[in-house]
C-alpha cells in the first residue's frame, strides 16, 4: 500500500458557522466521514491538517481588520478555540497523523504543517514510501490547491476527489481544479455521496 489520504483543514471556522465559512463545508465534512468509513483501510497513512494561528498579532500579515479575502483574512482558526477544532461532523478516528500550520505566519499548504513530534508531510511521504496522494478538504481554491500542487511538485501522483472539496469562490475553485489537472493531477468523483444523493 503506497497511497496516502490528505485531509485539508476540515475545521469549524471553514464551515457554515465559522469565521470564514465555506458554503457546503459541513456537507463535505459529512462526505469525508462516509468516505473514511468505506475506504480508510485503502490508505497507508491518513494525514489531516489544521490552520492553527497565534492568538496575538496579525500572523505575519495573514490577519487584517479590513481583509481583502485574497491575501488577508479576518481572524480565524486561532489556536485552542472552537473555530480551530475539526468540524463536529468530521470523524477523525481513522486519521493517523495530525499537522498544524500557520503558527504565526501565513500558511496554505498541508506541506507547511508540523506534527507534535516535528514530522512534516514530506517526511511522512518518504518514510512510508508513498507514491500516490489523494486529497480532500477545504478550501478548494486556497489550501486544497496549494497542497495538491506541492504534492505534485514532490513527485507524487495526485488525485483530488471533487465532491469532497468545497471552495471560497466558485470561479476561483474551478480555476484551481483546472490548474491542478494541468499540473498532472487527477480529478475524480468519489462514492461518498452514496444513497443520500449528495451532489
Amino acid at each position: 500500500m503506497s497511497t496516502a489520504l490528505f485531509i485539508v483543514d476540515v475545521q469549524n471556522d471553514f464551515t457554515e458557522r465559522g469565521a470564514l465559512g465555506v458554503a457546503g463545508g459541513d456537507e463535505v465534512a459529512e462526505r469525508i466521514t462516509r468516505f473514511l468509513a468505506a475506504h480508510a483501510d485503502d490508505y497507508a497513512i491518513i494525514v489531516a491538517s489544521r490552520d492553527w494561528h497565534d492568538d496575538t498579532g496579525d500572523n505575519g500579515g495573514h490577519f487584517a481588520a479590513e481583509p481583502d479575502f485574497v491575501d488577508t483574512w479576518p481572524a480565524h482558526c486561532v489556536a485552542g478555540t472552537y473555530g480551530a477544532e475539526y468540524d463536529e461532523v468530521f470523524d477523525t478516528s481513522r486519521v493517523t497523523h495530525h499537522l498544524r500550520k500557520g503558527q504565526g505566519k501565513p500558511a496554505y499548504s498541508l506541506f507547511e504543517g508540523i506534527g507534535d513530534d516535528g514530522e512534516t508531510a514530506a517526511h511522512l511521504l518518504d518514510e512510508h514510501g508513498i507514491l500516490d496522494v489523494h486529497l480532500v478538504g477545504l478550501a478548494t481554491d486556497y489550501c486544497v490547491r496549494a497542497s495538491a500542487l506541492d504534492a505534485i511538485a514532490a513527485g507524487r501522483h495526485v488525485r483530488v476527489y471533487t465532491d469532497l472539496v468545497a471552495g471560497v469562490h466558485p470561479d476561483s475553485s474551478e480555476r484551481a481544479l483546472a490548474e491542478i489537472a494541468h499540473a498532472g493531477g487527477e480529478l475524480v468523483v468519489s462514492d461518498a455521496a452514496g444513497s443520500e444523493g449528495a451532489g
